[in-house]
């Protein structure tokens, strides 16, 4: 996840840090629970559940209700989704146990770096044009893994109201597409409340307590589309998952380039 490069502070009411800083003793409190056995399944080199398991877990203690519509391809699929807030890395990979694309410095974030590692992220520098092949190779080989793998192509979250363009450089891995892999569109959906949970131009200090500090539950539909057909123009890729997913959510495509 990208944060927007200008911040603005929005105002958080004192109750809400207080249910925030609730919620979030109770996530470091799974954490502890989980981190055993997760070590115990790194060890048996076989499949690791409890990233999914703790991502869930998290997803109800901050108040989501994640909905699954439509039928998520379980493995060799690229989830290409719509992004608006740090919550659909939680409902998409919890509901799904996919991997995500996530810029290299997320690897460096305390705690959120490793947890990043633990779910297989894929991570990458999207200013380097110069290391823009050797990108494209990494996911394609997180490709031919047992999981999909999730990237948000606006590059950056919007503002809950509407779409940005959608950046075709990462999707180059899948146009065209390696032998058995398929683009799938997911809409992201959190209905009326998106603009408020919507990161947007807000800092990470406020937008994190006034989201998990916000009384009442969060629906989150996550409605995965029928994937695309094979494609050689990564360009073409991102004008028809845009275009879906669009649709899907009542909107209309952002257009612009799709560099």
């Amino acid at each position: 996840m990208t944060p927007p490069a200008e911040q603005v502070a929005r105002p958080v009411p004192l109750p809400a840090y207080f249910r925030a800083g609730g919620r979030l003793l109770l996530i470091a409190l799974v954490l502890l629970l989980m981190i055993g056995p997760y070590w115990l399944a790194q060890a048996q080199r076989a499949p690791n559940p409890w990233p999914q398991r703790f991502l869930r877990a998290v997803a109800r203690l901050a108040g989501m209700r994640v909905r699954v519509e439509g039928a998520p391809r379980p493995a060799r699929a690229l989830y290409v989704a719509n992004h608006l807030s740090w919550l659909d890395i939680i409902a998409l990979s919890g509901a799904t146990g996919c991997s995500l694309v996530s810029k290299a410095e997320v690897g460096d974030w305390p705690m959120v770096g490793f947890l990043a590692r633990a779910n297989r992220s894929v991570f990458v520098r999207r200013e380097d044009r110069r290391g823009a092949s050797q990108q494209v190779e990494m996911l394609r080989a997180a490709l031919s893994g047992e999981r999909p793998v999730a990237v948000y192509p606006e590059g950056t979250v919007n503002d809950g109201r509407s779409l940005l363009p959608f950046r075709a450089a990462l999707l180059a891995a899948v146009a065209p597409p390696p032998d058995g892999v398929v683009v799938q569109p997911v809409a992201i959906d959190y209905g009326p409340a998106a603009p408020d949970i919507a990161w947007g131009q807000e800092t990470g200090r406020t937008n994190v307590p006034r989201v998990l500090g916000r009384r009442g539950r969060l629906p989150v539909t996550l409605r995965f589309l029928p994937p695309l057909p094979p494609m050689a123009d990564r360009k073409a890729v991102a004008r028809a998952a845009e275009a879906a997913i669009a649709a899907a959510l009542g909107a209309s495509p952002a257009g612009g380039p799709h560099v």
